[in-house]
């Protein structure tokens, strides 16, 4: 950790923070402070390995808005993926174990920051903050509420009811099976969400799969038949068979109406 700040590295943040600058791109700093490249790329690296600034990208870095206390820093979760999906020029919205957190449904605190978008797939590390990036298709991105944090960022979440759905939908990837069936249970319950707006959601963010599970629990939950029927008229007749816990062995009572095997006895 860079304790003590140089000239250079004191000339490079006194200009980005005169002009109220929290980026920059290599090649943007040799007139302003009359260095050659090869000297920016040697300050670049050095305020990086520093903790100074952070790398977004090769070539692209995150810088303080004002000096450091004790000479290091490291961009917050929000303006970490602001920066990277903004570069990008890319939408996101941040999802599981993160929106489980956000809403109550698990009180784990993630210690990295997962997120659907339409650019970028695997993790990357900008500073401390660790993301899981989630390529999906423009169409999957949707059903969003955003949260202004303390320092003046937004951050995009998908909604109560679109998380709910995910858990069911990504299960295999979040491990949020069979806990998405008693979180929708609950939500449903306590009116936070409806019936109707969960049979929406699923239907516009759902693939087959989900439609059979979310369909088998509303009837369990005696949900009015006309919303049975309209998650129901999206599926075609099939004579195979999903698991209700797909972890589990596929042993159980038969829901011939969604394919479903409830084994786990629900």
């Amino acid at each position: 950790m860079k304790m003590k700040l140089g000239k250079q590295e004191m000339q490079m943040l006194a200009y980005l923070q005169m002009r109220r600058r929290q980026t920059v791109k290599t090649g943007e700093l040799t007139d302003p402070l009359q260095l050659s490249r090869e000297q920016e790329r040697e300050l670049f690296r050095r305020m990086a390995r520093g903790g100074l600034i952070a790398r977004v990208r090769p070539g692209f870095y995150l810088v303080p808005a004002r000096l450091p206390l004790g000479g290091a820093w490291t961009p917050d979760e929000t303006l970490a993926l602001n920066t990277l999906i903004g570069d990008q020029k890319g939408r996101y919205q941040i999802c599981g174990p993160n929106a489980f957190n956000r809403y109550g449904f698990d009180d784990q605190i993630p210690n990295r920051v997962y997120a659907y978008n339409n650019r970028i797939s695997g993790d990357r590390t900008i500073g401390v903050i660790e993301l899981t990036l989630i390529k999906v298709a423009d169409r999957r991105l949707g059903e969003t509420e955003e949260m202004q944090t303390a320092e003046g960022q937004t951050a995009v979440y998908g909604s109560r009811v679109r998380t709910l759905v995910d858990a069911v939908y990504d299960w295999s990837r979040f491990n949020s099976l069979p806990r998405g069936y008693a979180w929708i249970r609950g939500e449903l319950a306590a009116g936070r969400v409806g019936a109707a707006e969960l049979v929406d959601v699923a239907l516009r963010y759902g693939d087959k799969g989900t439609i059979r599970r979310i369909g088998a629990l509303l009837e369990i939950q005696g949900v009015e038949t006309g919303l049975l029927q309209k998650l129901e008229k999206t599926l075609d007749p099939s004579t195979g068979l999903i698991p209700w816990i797909p972890t589990k062995p596929k042993r159980g009572k038969i829901n011939r109406r969604w394919g479903v095997v409830l084994n786990n006895g629900a």
